[in-house]
């Protein structure tokens, strides 16, 4: 019992396992905004095209044929 005490210690007081679960908590915050930034920029840019796209076919009309 001793033994598994002494290497449960061993383990929490080693610092490279937490630098590394710090890393891969930021990454995914990191991740998650990207994926936020991403999906929010998309929709607006597609409302902003439809109501472009909408004002030109409505305001600007197309030319008349060649005779």
């Amino acid at each position: 019992m001793k033994a598994v005490l002494s290497e449960v210690r061993a383990f929490a007081r080693e610092e490279e396992g937490v630098a590394l679960t710090e890393y891969l908590i930021l990454l995914g915050l990191l991740i998650g905004g990207a994926i936020l930034a991403v999906g929010a920029a998309g929709t607006n840019l597609s409302a902003a095209w439809t109501s472009w796209g909408t004002w030109w076919t409505t305001t600007v009309s197309a030319p008349p044929p060649a005779a």
